[in-house]
């Protein structure tokens, strides 16, 4: 084999090598013991609300209607996505305001918590989302 052949077979292969290292996917290896480091996922809310809906509906439950967390049973209302609210609490309708911007919430009702609305579908009392 002559210099030149060697030198572009040499070629070839580093090229090929370099090549695969910026293409293919590696993933770190982690003992079978050890600890995630990854946050936990936050469920998916129930329904879907685009940023500036979040906003308005803040805007009108907290700040327009003011309306306050209920002071008694404040500690038994859950936060998380996918919990059921307790059958005890009561709940309120979403007010029209909301409804005529926000549609897909008609249905609703809510809840306020450490000013947080927290949006429940009637028909399992489930936390559907949870506006912060």
């Amino acid at each position: 084999m002559s210099q030149r052949n060697r030198l572009s077979t040499a070629l070839f292969v580093g090229a090929t090598a370099a090549i695969l290292t910026l293409v293919l996917p590696v993933e770190a290896q982690v003992p079978a013991g050890a600890p995630s480091t990854a946050p936990a996922a936050k469920p998916a809310d129930t329904v879907n609300l685009t940023m500036e809906q979040r906003h308005i509906i803040k805007e009108i439950i907290l700040k327009d209607l003011k309306v306050a967390e209920p002071a008694d049973q404040a500690a038994k209302v859950p936060t998380a996505v996918g919990e059921t609210v307790p059958a005890g609490i009561p709940l309120q309708p979403m007010p029209v305001e909301v409804s005529a911007k926000v549609p897909q919430l008609k249905a609703h009702s809510f809840l306020v918590k450490n000013d947080k609305v927290i949006v429940i579908d009637p028909k399992d009392n489930k936390v559907a989302a949870l506006i912060e």
